[in-house]
């Protein structure tokens, strides 16, 4: 009976010794994600307080009166930053994933080692460089002028890497198990990894095209190269184009009050716009998964 009772006594104390450093785990992850949480929260707290006062139906809808006038709003600039994110997508993300396809599912090669090094610089490249490039390119030699195809060819560039690596990493998360038994059918590799393998990453690659559309929604250095900023509505894809990043920055040069007030406005119109997508693909994503 000593020998029991000694035993079970070892074996609570292990016990309690285990669910304490589990407790402390718990509690110092839980503190790391509220000092995380803090600053992300403070800064929102501050643009709503900031810029509720600006919203209104003629903010949202009017163009921009004239400068030193309070009157007008962002109509232009919320028109044209859902053009330009419907560009960039258009553009940005079919090369994205299919390059993350080919880097998880057939990229066993040197080259393929070559373009995840690439993608990893291209990730980390200064976003006003890439303006820069696609001016050029777009703005200078094939359409001669600023354009909301050059605004989304620059975001496309900063989308794409992002795209790829986080398509790459959702398909390796896989189980193997699911290849093989498409194989162990006679499925061919192209097959399975379409109608198998893509079909049980999907969340994470949505996922990871939503962080890519955040990403470069915010964007202004390749704007400010690429579609100049307009005091009118979309007119034309080849011509200059008003969107909302630009217009914050014109808004912060201006030294009036209500440069100032409109500027947190849009801002807040920009932080909505994004919660928005998120929340809507999130749901409809969902909904398709659980049918």
């Amino acid at each position: 009976m000593t020998e029991q009772n000694e035993l079970e006594r070892l074996t609570q104390r292990n016990a309690a010794k285990r669910k304490l450093i589990n407790n402390l785990f718990i509690f110092f992850c839980g503190f790391c994600t509220l000092i995380a949480i803090i600053p992300l929260g403070s800064i929102l707290f501050e643009v709503v307080k900031n810029g509720y006062p600006a919203i209104s139906w003629e903010f949202l809808t009017a163009r921009p009166g004239a400068i030193g006038s309070a009157e007008g709003g962002i109509g232009p600039a919320i028109q044209g930053t859902l053009i330009i994110i419907a560009l960039t997508t258009l553009l940005g993300v079919p090369f994205g994933v299919v390059s993350g396809i080919y880097l998880a599912e057939f990229g066993d090669s040197k080259f393929a080692k070559t373009v995840r090094i690439v993608n990893d610089m291209l990730t980390e490249f200064p976003s006003i460089v890439i303006g820069i490039f696609a001016y050029y390119i777009v703005t200078i030699v094939l359409i001669g002028s600023f354009s909301a195809f050059g605004g989304a060819f620059a975001l496309a560039i900063i989308m794409l890497p992002v795209v790829a690596r986080t398509t790459e990493e959702s398909l390796r998360l896989v189980p193997n198990g699911l290849r093989e038994s498409a194989a162990a059918l006679g499925i061919r590799k192209w097959r399975y990894t379409w109608s198998v393998v893509i079909s049980a990453a999907r969340r994470g690659m949505v996922n990871g095209i939503m962080l890519s559309v955040a990403r470069i929604t915010g964007e202004t250095a390749p704007l400010i190269m690429t579609i100049l900023g307009s005091q009118w509505f979309f007119s034309s894809f080849f011509g200059p184009i008003d969107a909302l990043p630009l217009r914050i920055w014109r808004l912060s040069l201006l030294p009036y009050e209500y440069a100032r007030i409109q500027g947190w406005g849009a801002a807040l119109v920009l932080i909505t716009i994004v919660l928005t997508l998120n929340i809507i693909v999130k749901y409809v994503t969902r909904s398709k998964v659980r049918t």
